[in-house]
């Protein structure tokens, strides 16, 4: 017996209207397949998800037919397990909210927002980081800088100069026009008008630039003898290990 085509998985065929064809829709995410059903990824109307799925389709097909979106396949599990069940994921948070972000499901991302994951990283540290001037651009100095000193070696180090209050930015030049280096390489952070502290903050440093792909650690960095600070109270040395 043939199988009549209003039965065939949808992603088989892909000519006239998404109304007009199966419910069952077949997915090729990022090589990821999956099987759903129409309603499903219309579930919720106003989503990008909704949209590529709603009149003409929009999406490509790979080889064998299927609907092809160009996303990491391997969390879309999470989305398509959201859809069928209001189920919130609670593994690979920060990965299944950007796909929730892509997708535009907005009660997902609300309730993903709410996790102690998204919430402290949104909330809490972006908050703060956002009160440090020039954060963004002083990780991507302080990269290009340990980049620049790593030729032909293991490792390569970079000093940043933190300090927390204007008082401190002072005393930060001050030392730093006593200090025998090269001022331009001395990455400076600070100063900022937020509850955490300095250690805080270097904690953060270090997260975001691990976050990158490198592996780094810090150490206060102890001036030579006769130095008329206590460098330790600004200077960190952060140390890039290549190999």
């Amino acid at each position: 017996m043939s199988i009549s085509s209003e039965h065939k998985p949808l992603g088989k065929q892909v000519t006239g209207s998404l109304h007009t064809l199966s419910p069952i829709v077949e997915l090729n995410v990022g090589g990821e397949m999956y099987t759903t059903t129409l309603s499903t990824l219309k579930k919720h109307p106003g989503s990008k998800l909704a949209e590529m799925f709603t009149g003409q389709p929009k999406l490509r097909t790979d080889s064998e037919g299927r609907f092809f979106i160009d996303r990491p396949g391997t969390y879309f599990k999470y989305i398509l397990e959201y859809l069928r069940s209001n189920q919130v994921p609670t593994q690979c948070i920060q990965d299944v909210y950007k796909e929730a972000l892509f997708y535009d499901i907005e009660p997902l991302i609300k309730q993903l927002e709410d996790s102690p994951q998204i919430f402290g990283e949104l909330v809490a540290r972006r908050q703060f980081l956002a009160r440090v001037p020039n954060y963004s651009e002083n990780i991507e100095l302080m990269i290009r800088i340990a980049r620049a000193e790593a030729v032909a070696s293991r490792q390569s180090s970079v000093i940043v100069c933190v300090v927390r209050t204007e008082e401190d930015a002072a005393r930060c030049q001050d030392a730093l026009n006593s200090l025998d280096m090269d001022k331009k390489s001395v990455v400076k952070f600070g100063p900022w008008k937020a509850v955490p502290s300095i250690s805080d903050l270097l904690d953060c440093i270090q997260m975001d630039v691990e976050a990158k792909g490198y592996k780094i650690s810090f150490q206060p960095h102890i001036a030579e003898k006769g130095f008329r600070f206590k460098s330790h109270d600004f200077f960190y040395k952060f140390l890039f290990t290549w190999w």
